[in-house]
């Protein structure tokens, strides 16, 4: 048996803080050290405790979860899982440095609340592997100056991403010029959040962004992001336009959508004309996909180490030779616009 992780519950629910220790306790790996009824009484657990993992509430009394987190993190850089209602609060909380999150259940249905601890005690074992403590000054990426010019054999880019993702598409997207060929991304979430995500990216970044529905052509200036539940996004072409198709189905690697079922669509139908992008992850989703890509001739990059929230998935890819290049977070969109325009 190895170390138990141990975490800290925050929460102003007593019955939720309660139901969620209790919930905790009863796995193995995991040990309660105690709980919170705010953020001024975890500050002091926290100090005295030295917990592992924290879990905390968005909507908190006196200050709420993301407010303690930037003050947090600066200073104490602890992993975070939030939990939160539905809302997009929770990406202004993975903004601010929480490792992942998981949404509220409703506590009078047993099998939610059973889904609900199991999801989050997953999401604890990797936020407590994660790294944390990540500065934006330390990654700050540069936008691409100027713009890619039209071209008649445009390249599908396909990003596949989870735990620590969200923020790390962000930074790609948001330093991408206008007119950047169409790009397709599989982002393990959860359902209504994938909508949520996309419209946070398409009112920050230069280029359109949008939740996939099935028959939306990929064209250049466009982002389109596979929806969370119980769809898978494939690509599809007709002539020479390609589209996506989001069709129902059982999970794959642990998820649904699966980045590995969306890289083996882009292979089969795109081959060569392709670029695919495996970004911080836990677990292998991806990397079997990406490696038929790159043998199907398509130019393959992997996030590197140093700058992974948790490097699984892009280590699992480089591993098995999925990779081309292996490059920092903040070096990715300028490689991007470098391949497209033919100098990389």
């Amino acid at each position: 048996m190895g170390k138990k992780i141990k975490v800290l519950v925050i929460d102003d629910s007593l019955l939720f803080r309660e139901t969620v220790a209790r919930g905790l306790a009863k796995d193995y790996g995991i040990e309660v050290v105690g709980t919170a009824v705010d953020v001024f009484m975890a500050r002091d657990k926290i100090l005295d405790l030295e917990p592992d993992v924290l879990t905390l509430d968005v909507e908190m009394p006196r200050m709420n979860g993301i407010e303690f987190l930037k003050k947090l993190m600066p200073q104490y850089p602890l992993p975070v899982v939030m939990v939160s209602a539905v809302s997009d609060h929770v990406f202004d909380a993975l903004n601010a440095g929480a490792v992942d999150f998981v949404t509220k259940p409703d506590m009078k249905g047993q099998r939610n609340l059973e889904s609900f601890m199991n999801e989050l005690i997953i999401k604890i074992k990797i936020a407590s592997m994660a790294k944390v403590g990540h500065l934006k000054k330390d990654y700050i990426v540069a936008q691409h100056s100027g713009t890619i010019g039209a071209r008649s054999n445009n390249p599908i880019i396909a990003i596949g991403a989870s735990t620590g993702g969200t923020e790390a598409i962000y930074e790609i997207i948001h330093a991408l010029p206008r007119d950047m060929p169409g790009i397709v991304v599989v982002q393990h979430m959860p359902p209504v959040f994938t909508a949520m995500y996309a419209k946070r990216l398409n009112n920050s970044c230069q280029m359109e962004v949008k939740e996939a529905q099935s028959g939306d052509i990929i064209t250049p200036g466009k982002v389109l992001i596979a929806p969370g539940g119980d769809y898978h996004m494939h690509i599809n072409r007709k002539g020479s336009t390609y589209m996506v198709e989001c069709i129902k189905g059982e999970k794959m690697n642990g998820h649904c959508p699966s980045v590995d079922v969306l890289f083996n669509s882009v292979a089969d139908k795109a081959g060569a004309n392709a670029i695919g992008v495996i970004l911080t992850g836990m677990g292998y989703d991806g990397a079997k996909g990406l490696l038929k890509m790159r043998k199907a001739g398509a130019m393959t990059i992997g996030q590197d180490e140093q700058s992974s929230i948790v490097y699984g998935m892009p280590k699992v890819a480089y591993d098995i030779g999925a990779v081309c290049k292996q490059v920092m977070l903040k070096n990715i969109a300028q490689l991007l616009c470098a391949i497209v325009l033919g100098r990389a």
